[in-house]
């Protein structure tokens, strides 16, 4: 189950949900030293064979289980590692001194993989799911001042595809 099709089952039938970014992918990552001495994983399972770095989310219910999927197959793997930080920021420092693979979102990785010092792995497994979302209740009068945030916060994607 996706990022975002877990979020949906969670959201209360009365909620609106506005789109407020464009669609986003996960990325696992790792330093080419890491690589010198672990063999890159080739399916989620072999992730159990690396030193991982774990993500907590005290809102998650505890260290974020890493999620694939790839045609109609979705799998959860629970890594382990020797470290768990709560901010992506950390994780991916972590990643790039070659402490372990790190699950983070494409576009904090991007800039790192594009220059060598990361190196991408299980992109097949890494569908995009749904950006961000807005949510609001549908049952309660909304103000003018609430109704010019939403709309300066919609996602509209430009004519090539791009985010404005």
């Amino acid at each position: 189950m996706t990022p975002a099709s877990a979020a949906a089952m969670q959201i209360a039938k009365d909620m609106i949900a506005v789109r407020i970014g464009p669609d986003m992918r996960m990325a696992v990552v790792g330093a080419p030293a890491y690589f010198k001495t672990h063999p890159e994983p080739k399916k989620p399972q072999d992730l159990i064979e690396h030193n991982c770095i774990n993500l907590r989310l005290p809102t998650h219910g505890g260290v974020y289980v890493w999620e694939f999927e790839k045609g109609s197959r979705e799998l959860r793997v629970r890594v382990e590692g020797q470290l768990t930080f709560n901010g992506t920021a950390q994780l991916l420092n972590a990643a790039l001194t070659g402490c372990g693979l790190a699950y983070v979102p494409e576009g904090f990785a991007q800039a790192h993989v594009a220059k060598g010092r990361l190196k991408r792995v299980l992109a097949d497994w890494c569908p995009p799911y749904s950006g961000y979302h807005l949510f609001y209740p549908s049952r309660r009068q909304s103000s003018a001042a609430f109704a010019l945030v939403v709309d300066a916060l919609r996602h509209r994607p430009t004519k090539d595809g791009a985010s404005r």
